[in-house]
Formats: structure tokens, C-alpha cells, sequence
């Protein structure tokens, strides 16, 4: 694997202090505790980054690397490095590969259509409780968003990344703005599982122009409580956006590849 310029993630010690006099045991616990606490954050460092790199498609799919590429590439031992390529692999984004390191998986197309049928279901039932007036929702929220998606066109980003940024948190607000924690937690999980794929899927202007009048039209339709339009609305334009993921080809991923490593790691 080609690799990346080095992103060096802030050193933080987990040499333990040598206590002068034998240590109580209530205080033993305590520097035991505070250990495992440094070696967490280390490793979720590093799963971050790493979730990133992908994303970022710093790691494309079929990149292979191993767990010493990795932990020269952050600057950190390969123990937390393991950690966190074992949490990916858990998650779907990595394997491990019997004496040859890891490999980043290709993308699995059944189980993105399986993740957009989730999303349909879970914003659509969301847009229909958030005009439903006897239940507890945040309108603070519907109208912080009205002041991003309901601008006149010359007001519009045209800045792709940003825009696929606000997309995503758009729907991930209408879902948190509806009240039922579990349901935005689930909902957060699908939008993490999917966010690569989304952002092959944001970058033409067209598609850019597309998401704004749709969720301004979605947008009125909820603060009018008009929850059958607005989840009719809702439907089509996930659907829409899951036909460009059927269209997204091997050559839009190479094209990836080699926008991604020429950034390098943010």
C-alpha cells in the first residue's frame, strides 16, 4: 500500500508513577483506572482516524496495510492500533488477513440498499410524529434548519463538502428533533454506516441544486404539519439518492482513491 504522510497523534504518556511507599489499595485501583482511561482514549483516537482515513478515502477499498504501517503512520504503539482495527472489523470496514495484515473491505451494495431501507423507514416515521402536535418534539430544531435549506438561490453553498455535510445533518436532525432517543441513535449508527457511500454520491452540482428544493419542500411540509406529504416528499428523495448509489461504479471509486491520497489525512 502506498502510503500516507504521516498524521501524528498527540503523545499522551502511560508510564505509571513509582509511588515513594507501598500503595494502599483504594490507591493502587485508582492508578489502575487511570490507565485503562489513557489506553481508551489512544485506541479511540485511532479508530477515529483511521474512520476518517476511510471516508476520507485516505484507505479505499482493497488497500491492504499492516498494524506497523499503521502505528508509524500515527506515531503510537501497535497495541491500540489493534484495538481499533478490531473494532473496524466488527463494523464491517476492515478484515484481517492470516499473516498479511488487514485489508479495507470492498463496498458491499446489498447491505447499502439494506441500510437506505432502514433510513426510509426511520425518517418517514419521523417527519409524521414531528406533525403530530400531542407529542414532545423540538421545533427549535425544524427552524434551525430552515435557516440553512429555505435561503434564495444566490444565498446557496455551492461547496460540495459543506453541502454534503448540512445534507447529512438534516436528516439526522429531523429524526432527533422527533423525540425518541433510541430511534436518532439508531438512525446516527445508519448514517455513520453509510456516509462513503454518500459522498460519492455528492458531487456534482446538480445533486447539489436537487437537495435543496427537496428539502425545502420537505421543510414546509413539516412546519405546515402536513405529515403524509412530508414523508411522501422524504420517501422519494431518499430514493432518489439511493438510485445514484446503484449508478456508483469501480472507476468513481479509483477516481476517490487518488483525490483522497493526494489531500492526505485532515
Amino acid at each position: 500500500m502506498k502510503r500516507a504522510p504521516a498524521t501524528t497523534i498527540p503523545h499522551v504518556s502511560t508510564a505509571r508513577p513509582r509511588p515513594a511507599s507501598p500503595v494502599a489499595p483504594a490507591a493502587a485501583v485508582a492508578v489502575v483506572a487511570a490507565d485503562a482511561a489513557v489506553f481508551r482514549t489512544r485506541a479511540d483516537e485511532v479508530y477515529a482516524q483511521l474512520k476518517r482515513d476511510v471516508a476520507d478515502f485516505i484507505l479505499v477499498p482493497g488497500d491492504r496495510f499492516t498494524e506497523n504501517e499503521i502505528s508509524e503512520r500515527l506515531g503510537v504503539s501497535r497495541t491500540p492500533v489493534r484495538q481499533a482495527l478490531f473494532r473496524l472489523q466488527q463494523e464491517g470496514f476492515v478484515e484481517v488477513l492470516f499473516r498479511s495484515g488487514w485489508r479495507v473491505l470492498p463496498f458491499d451494495f446489498d447491505q447499502f440498499e439494506q441500510f437506505y431501507d432502514l433510513r426510509m423507514v426511520l425518517e418517514t416515521t419521523a417527519v409524521h410524529r414531528l406533525c403530530e402536535t400531542d407529542r414532545r418534539i423540538d421545533r427549535s430544531l425544524i427552524e434551525a434548519l430552515a435557516d440553512i435549506w429555505l435561503v434564495p438561490a444566490a444565498q446557496r453553498s455551492a461547496d460540495t463538502a459543506q453541502v454534503a455535510q448540512w445534507d447529512e445533518a438534516f436528516h439526522c436532525t429531523l429524526v432527533a428533533a422527533a423525540g425518541n432517543a433510541e430511534m436518532a441513535r439508531v438512525h446516527a449508527d445508519v448514517t455513520d454506516r453509510i456516509r462513503i457511500i454518500r459522498r460519492l454520491d455528492f458531487t456534482k452540482q446538480p445533486r447539489i441544486d436537487a437537495t435543496y428544493e427537496e428539502h425545502g419542500k420537505i421543510l414546509k411540509a413539516v412546519r405546515a404539519n402536513r405529515g403524509d406529504q412530508a414523508a411522501m416528499l422524504l420517501r422519494a428523495h431518499i430514493e432518489t439518492s439511493q438510485a445514484e448509489v446503484r449508478k456508483i461504479t469501480l472507476h468513481q471509486v479509483h477516481l476517490a482513491r487518488h483525490a483522497g491520497k493526494a489531500q492526505g489525512p485532515r
